[in-house]
């Protein structure tokens, strides 16, 4: 079976920039099968690229390739890297969007020489694409580079345990939908959920409330989401990144 490499970027697609990707790729590795993750990722969005990709990555069979180029600091004295974890391998910069795959048991990072000639602005094309192909190919790890130490890690804030049971936490991404989606894991049985004074129950479907509704229900990555049924709830309610979002036992008189 071809190894498969995804590619997951912040480059839109309006310039041809993943086209250029795509062609290193192929030509270094015809039988590659490519799986765009998504290049929607707002510019230089370190944070949702990550968040992205954890939700992903594992669902991808074993000697799958991941590529992630979301890279503010392209050109800096970041560190270019590729990762091995988990069966699978990971090719991107250190600057904390490969952390879904850093803390796994069996983990394995080494450090990219940037070729002669490389582009200061386009290591995706020119450093990231061919060591992707090198380790569809069958390339060990090692190969590549040298073992490299320290990766920059970024993790989603945990929640907070309130004195009273309740559980602070937060909004950390909102979806195409205008779904916020926050670090609450769900589902949580005998619990609400609150956004400032606004109290909602916890439901297991969108279906549970009419179109137009605000809901909070567990979405599919086993964190709880608040959502308008057809609509857009970070529009409605003015949900951002970091927004406070309190899960509280319910009682009697909620």
């Amino acid at each position: 079976m071809p190894a498969i490499v995804t590619l997951l970027t912040d480059f839109g697609t309006a310039d041809g920039y993943v086209a250029q990707m795509k062609g290193v790729l192929l030509g270094l590795a015809p039988e590659v099968t490519i799986v765009d993750v998504t290049h929607e990722v707002s510019a230089q969005d370190v944070d949702a690229a990550r968040l992205v990709l954890e939700r992903c990555w594992r669902r991808f069979p074993p000697r799958s390739v991941h590529v992630i180029v979301v890279d503010p600091g392209v050109g800096s004295a970041r560190a270019a890297l590729a990762v091995s974890a988990e069966q699978r391998f990971l090719v991107g910069p250190d600057n904390g969007v490969l952390s879904p795959a850093l803390g796994c048991a069996d983990t394995r990072v080494v450090s990219l020489p940037i070729p002669p000639g490389a582009s200061a602005t386009f290591h995706g094309r020119d450093v990231f694409a061919p060591a992707a192909a090198a380790l569809a190919c069958g390339v060990p790890l090692e190969a590549l580079g040298s073992p490299y130490e320290n990766p920059v890690i970024r993790s989603t804030p945990e929640p907070v345990r309130q004195d009273d049971g309740a559980m602070r936490g937060e909004v950390i991404t909102i979806d195409r939908f205008g779904n916020a989606i926050t670090n609450l894991r769900g589902p949580a049985q005998g619990f609400g959920v609150w956004v400032g004074a606004l109290h909602l129950p916890l439901r297991h479907t969108y279906a549970e409330v009419a179109p137009g509704e605000t809901i909070a229900l567990t979405g599919s990555s086993g964190l709880i989401e608040i959502a308008v049924r057809e609509g857009n709830a970070a529009r409605r309610l003015a949900l951002t990144r970091g927004t406070t979002v309190m899960l509280r036992p319910e009682g009697p008189s909620t």
